[in-house]
């Protein structure tokens, strides 16, 4: 492909993710897998070239934009050597026009950087979360030492815990395959080492989704106790089966639950669990270097719904908690309505109950946890609160 058909290619997969984002539909990840499936004469080079323009275009857009041709055009004021290639030629985007419109840069659409403000993301803070995030691995010890890899790491922060650059092919591996070793952003380890669990604790990941915090709970307590992954999506709860037999992790019981009857599936374990993590729904601003397009999804309708969910969850995972128990909140969100507020509404709906500051070897304090962000920490961005029950 000649560098301008590049160009229109990627414009074509931005009207595609454009659109869906405004629509709630798949995400640009999909999106793009499933455009290059039904495109097989496109070789390695035209791929990668492709999906660094769809995403360097994401990233230069702060409002989402009118068009995919918009989206470049912005782009294009980054890198000027774009807007050469809107030549007309066979396969190339038309000649640009003269006031055409160019899609608005930022960091998200305004109403929400003013809310990261407002929650202390702002300036190089705000400019990080569009940054390119590396790869992460979390050593499993349930499998053993882990002999030589193909790439060396760097260590992080968390125990076992190494760094290698984006794009790394572990899934080839033979370390990857047996399970020695899994893909898990640092940010996210060390929200379970704040879990503190132990050999021989009752333990409830409450929403576990894939499993990815499960397993490493797992290994943290050696398969000693009972571990129980529990979530309200059956897709997703899907994937934890295949994924625990591999890593080893043999202590982990899945409960699938009814969106707003959470309680009567868990109601056996009422005031018995040492420790419950609440990795809750949340709106992923943390997580941006990974998906950026999801700026583009969330509103306030969207951020209200999600705020009284998290409320709601942690309210639940209290009724599970012994007495002098833990219960862990976590949201990979750094907006305060969604982590030091609903840190100090919890304690204010349960005035019994006290904070404790997360013991994880990062982060800075905020409110009554702990945030984790890409320019601070190098991790995805994240906030921990731990409350010890009465």
């Amino acid at each position: 492909m000649t560098p301008a058909a590049r160009v229109q290619s990627a414009i074509d997969l931005l009207d595609l993710i454009i659109a869906a984002a405004r629509g709630q539909g798949a995400s640009a990840d999909r999106i793009v897998a499933e455009w290059f499936k039904t495109r097989r004469y496109m070789g390695s080079g035209d791929r990668r070239a492709v999906r660094e323009l769809v995403y360097g275009a994401v990233r230069a857009c702060g409002e989402i934009p009118l068009s995919g041709r918009a989206a470049m055009l912005r782009l294009g004021q980054w890198d000027p050597v774009i807007l050469t290639l809107f030549d007309g030629s066979p396969h190339a985007p038309k000649p640009i026009e003269p006031d055409e419109p160019v899609a608005v840069g930022g960091i998200a659409p305004r109403w929400l950087e003013e809310k990261l403000a407002h929650s202390g993301i702002a300036g190089d803070e705000a400019a990080a979360l569009l940054g390119r995030a590396p790869l992460d691995l979390r050593i499993n010890n349930l499998k053993g030492e882990v002999g030589e890899l193909p790439v060396a790491g760097e260590p992080t922060q968390a125990p076992g815990a190494l760094r290698f650059p984006a794009g790394t092919p572990v899934e080839h591996w033979d370390a990857y395959k047996s399970g020695q070793i899994e893909v898990q952003d640092t940010g996210s380890q060390l929200c379970c080492m704040a879990v503190a669990a132990r050999p021989g604790e009752i333990v409830v990941d409450l929403c576990a989704g894939a499993g990815g915090k499960t397993l490493a709970l797992a290994a943290a307590m050696d398969n000693k106790g009972r571990l129980i992954a529990a979530d309200t999506d059956r897709g997703r709860m899907s994937r934890l089966a295949p994924r625990a037999e591999r890593a080893g992790a043999m202590i982990i019981e899945t409960r699938l639950l009814n969106p707003g009857r959470e309680a009567d599936v868990l109601a056996d374990l009422a005031g018995k669990a040492d420790a419950v993590l609440v990795d809750a729904p949340c709106s992923g601003t943390g997580t941006w270097r990974r998906n950026p397009e999801a700026r583009w999804r969330l509103n306030g309708a969207e951020l209200a719904r999600l705020t009284a969910l998290q409320a709601r969850l942690l309210d639940l995972a209290a009724t599970l908690v012994k007495s002098g128990g833990r219960l862990l909140y976590v949201t990979c969100s750094l907006l305060d309505a969604e982590g030091a507020d609903q840190a100090e509404g919890f304690l204010q709906r349960h005035p019994d109950w006290r904070a404790r500051m997360p013991d994880v070897p990062a982060g800075i304090p905020r409110g009554r946890g702990l945030r984790l962000t890409p320019l601070h920490d190098a991790t995805d961005g994240f906030f921990i609160a731990c409350f010890v029950s009465p």
